[in-house]
């Protein structure tokens, strides 16, 4: 499991993949990260302590994510990382969050003080799809409402029962309400959801213009950050 890079592209940062304790949701039908979860916070605060450690401030950007919000990584563990950020002189700070901890974001922002970034896992904004076959739990119905809160949102594409229709318009919601975002191409994995391989190659072809926008960032596999497994 690689826990930590060094990202090159749009945004240059440092990014590392934490431990923390299960998703308080953990229903989701397209997700098998919650693997990568645990009860044991000493194991955990010991591991994220290590990964942590390979932070270097190079950029003064740094990305936090673990299999869950970050409202779920340990407590001690909230502590090391606002150490780094003032040890490494990080100035930017990004971080993903679960809709329901939306009222939460400024103790966040508070705790760390530093500008963050706040990223969230829309998936989709069909909100028939997200909710009926995705399962995800986010009770929102328009893009705008997702912007007073987020700034960040990560959409998934290309999954069986999506159309071009529902992508196309969930990449002009992205482009239109927020600046920044970034697009999952969904790569198969233990659960019951699958790729659509035709609507991968339409992807490929009618937004390979993406690859160019600088407020986008697209991944094809959901390792191309360089952490996971």
């Amino acid at each position: 499991m690689e826990r930590y890079n060094f990202i090159t592209q749009k945004h240059p940062r440092e990014i590392v993949l934490l431990k923390g304790f299960p998703c308080a949701w953990g229903k989701c039908t397209f997700c098998d990260y919650t693997l990568d979860n645990s009860t044991n916070e000493a194991e955990m605060t010991a591991l994220n302590a290590q990964v942590l450690s390979h932070v270097s401030g190079r950029t003064g950007v740094l990305e936090v994510i673990n299999s869950g919000s970050c409202f779920e990584l340990p407590r001690d563990t909230l502590f090391q990382i606002r150490q780094v950020i003032r040890q490494k002189g990080i100035h930017w700070l990004f971080l993903e969050s679960h809709w329901m901890y939306r009222g939460r974001l400024q103790e966040m922002r508070n705790f760390m003080g530093i500008p963050i970034t706040f990223k969230i896992g829309v998936e989709t904004f069909d909100n028939d799809f997200r909710e009926r076959v995705l399962h995800k739990h986010a009770f929102f119905h328009t893009p705008q409402e997702v912007a007073a809160y987020f700034d960040s949102p990560c959409i998934m594409v290309c999954i069986q029962g999506q159309t071009r229709k529902m992508i196309d318009r969930d990449i002009q919601a992205l482009q239109k309400y927020f600046q920044l975002g970034t697009v999952n191409v969904f790569t198969n994995n233990s659960t019951a959801i699958k790729q659509d391989p035709e609507l991968v190659d339409w992807f490929r072809r009618e937004y390979a213009f993406l690859d160019h926008d600088p407020s986008i960032e697209v991944l094809y596999q959901n390792t191309d950050f360089g952490v996971g497994d």
